[in-house]
């Protein structure tokens, strides 16, 4: 046991006081013996810090506001381990997770980091459209399985000689640095997706701000995937941008029965149709799991979800298509490795 190696948990932390009590829990429960536990609290306004400390941890301040990315970084620059075990404040890891991370990481000397998935159940029981999305998050991600493009950093696990060849995070990117930080290491290392390594997620539990953070996650994805032409390899698949826009082409078609009669509902219905036939295999897994009823309004809910896919993809393209600025926001070299921590 003395020969594993040291892990270095990093947890940043944004005003999670809600939930990082149950997510530092989890990490002391953990069945790995060699772990160091480091909070980077980037300058909350809730009791999140002072629980951390309270739990006897490494408590950090970013010193300013500076986003997920430039926290992780603080984090490693003051962490031991030899590997870095990414960890957000709103996920609970099951006790023998950091262990199967492990156990992944040394059995294969190509793969340069190991990512969890969520159970299909939030972390705390709010709302049937957080129950909505904690079944769509499982299902796209145990499908996914495998050798991947796209970092899910909220349960990742990566050797730290592969976070100092890869670089730090993008400090510069607030929301888009996992997708940024996993195409730069799946090109020179496995990028590993595991459904043996879990953690419990809590969600946004209200439907409209979770529709904007979907929308403007996909117009930021715009210019990196502009430069590469083509998706991550992962559960962004083609078919289902081809659902997300078959639903916005849904709503401008409810007015061709105006224009032509009842046979107009041909159209907006087969769109419809179409939206759910590019990912049936999730609608199945929903209704095996949880029943016809609640099926219906986690097909309503994922409607909502596509709509705000597909609009914030086309906006994103006229947004690339008219600013030079957006178009290099994946380009610049000389983004900052990590702001310096404030005790």
């Amino acid at each position: 046991m003395d020969s594993l190696p040291l892990v270095s948990v990093i947890v940043p932390n944004y005003n999670y006081g809600r939930t990082i009590g149950l997510c530092l829990d989890s990490v002391r429960r953990q069945t790995y013996p060699h772990l160091e536990v480091i909070v980077v609290d980037d300058c909350s306004t809730d009791d999140s810090a002072h629980i951390a400390r309270e739990a006897g941890v490494t408590v950090l301040s970013t010193g300013t506001n500076s986003g997920v990315a430039a926290t992780r970084n603080v984090g490693v620059r003051h962490s031991n381990g030899e590997v870095l075990l990414f960890l957000d404040s709103d996920v609970a890891l099951a006790p023998d997770a950091v262990e199967k991370a492990v156990t992944r990481l040394l059995a294969e000397p190509n793969a340069g980091a190991v990512c969890g998935i969520y159970e299909p159940v939030p972390l705390i029981r709010d709302s049937m459209v957080e129950e909505c999305r904690s079944l769509q998050a499982y299902y796209w991600r145990e499908t996914a399985e495998g050798t991947v493009t796209f970092l899910f950093p909220s349960i990742c696990a990566m050797w730290r000689r592969v976070y100092d060849d890869v670089g730090p995070f993008d400090a510069r990117l607030r929301q888009t640095e996992e997708v940024d930080y996993g195409l730069r290491l799946s090109a020179r290392y496995d990028l590993i997706l595991t459904s043996a390594v879990r953690g419990t997620h809590d969600d946004d539990h209200e439907l409209l701000p979770l529709a904007r953070k979907i929308f403007t996650r996909a117009r930021l994805r715009i210019p990196l995937y502009a430069r590469r032409r083509k998706f991550a390899k992962g559960f962004e698949t083609a078919s289902r941008a081809w659902g997300s826009l078959a639903a916005l082409l849904a709503l401008p078609a409810l007015l061709l029965p105006l224009l032509v009669g009842p046979v107009g509902w041909l159209l907006p219905a087969g769109l419809l149709a179409l939206s759910l036939g590019c990912d049936l295999g999730m609608y199945r897994y929903v209704r095996a799991a949880r029943g016809t009823g609640f099926l219906l309004f986690f097909v309503a809910v994922q409607f909502v979800f596509n709509l705000a896919v597909a609009s914030g993809v086309v906006t994103g393209v006229l947004h690339w298509l008219l600013s030079g600025r957006f178009r290099a926001l994946y380009d610049r070299e000389d983004a900052p490795v990590a702001v310096l921590p404030a005790h």
